[in-house]
C-alpha cells in the first residue's frame, strides 16, 4: 500500500508550483506567447506540460514550509524573474510595432488605425504589419525553441531559493533604449524619403499657389511611402534577425 505523507505532498508541490509560477508569468509577458487571441486554457495547458517536461532537468530545490513568508517571498521572485525573461523579447516586438507606428504617421495613415486588443490601445495598420513580419522571422529563427532554452537556463542561473535576487532595472532599460534606437534606424529610410517629398510638395505649393495641396498631397505622400516600404522591405530582415537574437541574448541577462 502507498502512502502519502505530509512531507512528500509538500514536496511534489514546491517541485511543479513555483517553477510553473516562474514559466507562466513568462508566457503572460513573452511576445506571441500572451497574444489574447490564445485561451487561457490554452496558456495554462502549455505552461503545466512545459513544466511536466523540464523538472527533470532543474537542480534540487531547496526545502521550505509551503505556508510560510519564505515560500511567499520565493513565489513573487518567480513571477519577478518570469516577467523579466519575457520582457526583455517583448521590447523588441515593441519596439517593431513603433517602427510601423512612425512610417504610418510620416505617411499621413494616422487615420487608419483601429483598436489593438493585445496592447489595449490604438494601433496603425503598418505597426500590424511590421509585427506580423517580425513575427514570421522570429519563428523561422526557431524563437519557440529560444524561449524553451531560456527558461531551462534560467532554473540553472537563477534556481529557486536563490536568497536574494536582484533584478538589474538598468541593464533592462539600457536594452530598451538600445533597442528603441535599432527601431527609428528601421523606420529611417522612409522617414527620410517622405521628408524631402513634404519639402518638394512645400516648394511645389509657393510656385504655383492654384495647385490644390491637399488634393494631390496625401496621394502622393501615401504611394512614395509604400513604394520606399516595399523597396525597404528586403532589407529589413536582417536588422530583424540582429535584433531578435540580441532579444534572445539579453533574456538571461536580467540578473546582476
Amino acid at each position: 500500500m502507498v502512502t502519502i505523507s505530509s512531507e512528500l505532498l509538500q514536496t511534489w508541490l514546491i517541485g511543479l508550483l513555483w517553477p510553473l509560477t516562474r514559466i507562466l508569468a513568462f508566457i503572460s509577458v513573452a511576445p506571441i506567447l500572451s497574444h489574447k487571441s490564445i485561451p487561457n486554457r490554452i496558456k495554462l495547458g502549455l505552461g503545466i506540460v512545459l513544466t511536466l517536461v523540464m523538472v527533470p532537468t532543474f537542480p534540487p530545490i531547496p526545502a521550505f514550509e509551503i505556508f510560510s513568508l519564505q515560500a511567499l517571498l520565493f513565489l513573487v521572485q518567480q513571477i519577478l524573474i518570469g516577467v523579466a525573461i519575457g520582457f526583455s523579447m517583448r521590447i523588441v516586438f515593441v519596439a517593431i510595432e513603433l517602427t510601423g507606428y512612425m512610417i504610418a504617421m510620416s505617411m499621413g495613415l494616422g487615420f487608419a488605425s483601429f483598436f489593438d486588443p493585445q496592447t489595449s490601445g490604438q494601433t496603425t495598420a503598418v505597426s500590424q504589419f511590421l509585427y506580423i513580419l517580425a513575427m514570421l522571422v522570429f519563428l523561422s529563427l526557431d524563437g519557440h525553441l529560444l524561449f524553451v532554452t531560456a527558461l531551462v537556463n534560467s532554473f540553472t542561473v537563477m534556481p529557486i531559493g536563490l536568497d536574494s535576487p536582484t533584478i538589474d532595472a538598468m541593464k533592462i532599460a539600457s536594452w530598451g533604449g538600445t533597442i528603441f534606437s535599432s527601431g527609428l534606424l528601421l523606420a529611417l529610410p522612409v522617414i527620410t524619403a517622405l521628408l524631402i517629398t513634404n519639402m518638394a510638395l512645400g516648394i511645389l505649393t509657393k510656385t504655383a499657389p492654384q495647385l490644390n495641396l491637399f488634393g494631390i498631397g496625401f496621394p502622393i505622400t501615401i504611394s512614395i511611402g509604400f513604394l520606399v516600404l516595399t523597396l525597404s522591405l528586403p532589407t529589413m530582415v536582417k536588422p530583424l534577425e540582429r535584433m531578435i537574437e540580441e532579444g534572445a541574448s539579453h533574456m538571461l541577462q536580467v540578473t546582476k
